[in-house]
């Protein structure tokens, strides 16, 4: 251990330990690690106690929430996690661990990598040597290293489908956290659930912060949730340069990255922004710094407000009519009025099941356009309206990324009005933003699992409908709507 090196407490912009540490593991995996020459510096150590805590009851106190870091480019995160790894794997006999990421070439790098550790003169023969291996496979896009005492650790990448099906493994490193979708966790995550090692199963979440179009929703969940202070069983670790910063202030490095200058040297950062000319980018992948929007409402509250406004006289059919349905299969019907430029939604219905729903449809929508997504649950209502004569417009995802486009628009321009109904507000407040890659746009999404954003998504639909449909239906009059919420 370098003794001239910074602790991680004060290196560390955010830090958050678990409840309930009274012991840890790293002290036995540092000694397993010193034995074969591998030496950790202070910030690392503290890293490790803290990632490798238990509670009274012998389990780490991550085993639930995990072990989760934001950390840039070039601070030595895969020496210090592959480092615990090795060391777990020589102290725990028949340890399972998997080290994954997004790409490909990334999982190579840091097989390569983490090789490059074991091929060291005092672990080398610590190494499954059984006939022709020497316990290091890297044969038809099997990567893994064996340990003579029945460890092992597979490296794989998740875009190739690597993980799914596995069982009874101890440790999961997701590097590349940042591109981490929700499937890759359901898929993966189980894995642990018959961890064998006595001190539970644990993982590891390891990224920078999210480019716009990255699926980055898990990583940025894990972040948001460490820092509300609600979550008590995990640990958070983030390296960053002060967001208030220039891009390129040279005293920030050793702020944003504690193995600088001992173990990174002025110009391996100078060769690293050279190859990252962008600003953005560099901020993020370099500096560490989270966009400051990271928790910020799509459209703000105040914003909001100013756009409540009376709707069109009694009477005035709307010119579309948008419908969705929560996972819960909760029902949200909205409409949309157009007046020459200026849009106005309102939230007409919701509470009622499917059957109700869809007689008030067939009953109030002749000749108006009932807009439904079509990866949405409200799909299910389309073969029924469709055979009651309703004028469906199906949606996908390329009309969704523009309709949410278009609502954004609407509001930034103050061409879009709202009956300052509470589901409408409740729901915005609760919708954050999903990248829409094949469309090249985004889409609502819950900002956590209570939030209730049909109301949001169906007022949308409508606006996207009536916006299609203003020419044809702007001097068309019928019955007196009906406004029902219950």
């Amino acid at each position: 251990m370098s003794t001239s090196t910074p602790r991680l407490s004060e290196v560390a912009r955010e830090l958050v330990i678990p409840d309930g540490i009274t012991t840890s593991v790293f002290p036995r995996v540092e000694q397993r690690l010193n034995e074969v020459g591998i030496y950790f510096d202070r910030w690392q150590s503290g890293w490790g106690m803290v990632a490798l805590g238990c509670r009274a009851d012998g389990k780490y106190a991550a085993t639930i929430g995990g072990v989760v870091a934001s950390i840039p480019r070039q601070v030595g995160k895969t020496y210090t996690v592959g480092g615990m790894l090795i060391g777990l794997c020589l102290e725990f006999p028949g340890l399972q661990a998997i080290w994954t990421s997004h790409h490909s070439r990334t999982t190579t790098r840091t097989f390569q990598s983490i090789q490059g550790i074991v091929r060291r003169k005092k672990i080398y023969p610590l190494l499954s040597h059984t006939g022709r291996s020497d316990g290091i496979r890297s044969a038809n896009g099997e990567q893994e290293i064996r340990f003579k005492n029945g460890s092992v650790i597979m490296f794989g990448a998740r875009e190739q489908g690597f993980g799914r099906g596995m069982d009874a493994i101890d440790v999961e490193v997701f590097d590349e956290a940042q591109i981490l979708g929700i499937k890759a966790l359901e898929d993966m995550v189980p894995a642990t659930n018959q961890a064998r090692c006595v001190h539970g199963g644990l993982l590891f979440f390891l990224g920078t912060p999210p480019r716009p179009t990255d699926p980055g929703e898990a990583f940025t969940a894990k972040r948001e949730q460490a820092l509300s202070g609600k979550s008590k069983n995990l640990m958070y670790l983030e390296f960053s340069a002060d967001p208030e910063s220039a891009p390129d202030d040279t005293s920030q490095y050793p702020v944003m990255n504690p193995s600088y200058p001992e173990r990174t040297p002025p110009e391996a950062m100078e060769r690293m922004r050279e190859n990252i000319p962008d600003d953005d980018s560099w901020n993020r992948e370099a500096r560490g710094i989270w966009p400051r929007d990271s928790h910020k409402s799509v459209v703000s509250a105040a914003r909001w407000n100013e756009l409540a406004a009376p709707g069109p006289e009694p009477g005035t059919a709307p010119h579309a009519l948008g419908v969705d349905m929560s996972h819960g299969r909760d029902i949200a019907i909205a409409a949309c009025w157009m007046d020459d430029d200026i849009a106005h939604v309102e939230h007409v219905l919701s509470g009622w099941g499917t059957a109700r729903v869809i007689e008030w449809l067939v009953e109030r929508s002749k000749r108006i356009p009932v807009v439904i997504d079509a990866m949405s649950p409200a799909s299910s209502l389309i073969p029924e309206l469709k055979s009651r004569r309703v004028q469906i417009r199906s949606t996908t995802a390329g009309d969704m990324a523009r309709a949410c486009g278009l609502f954004v628009d609407r509001v930034d321009a103050a061409l879009l009005t709202h009956d300052g109904s509470a589901e409408l507000s409740t729901a915005l407040v609760g919708a954050k933003q999903r990248p829409i890659r094949d469309a090249g746009g985004w889409g609502w999404d819950r900002r956590d699992p209570d939030s209730q954003i049909h109301p949001l998504v169906a007022a949308t639909l409508a606006l996207l409908g009536a916006s299609e449909n203003k020419r044809r239906n702007r001097n068309r009059t019928s019955k007196r709507r009906e406004g029902v919420v219950l």
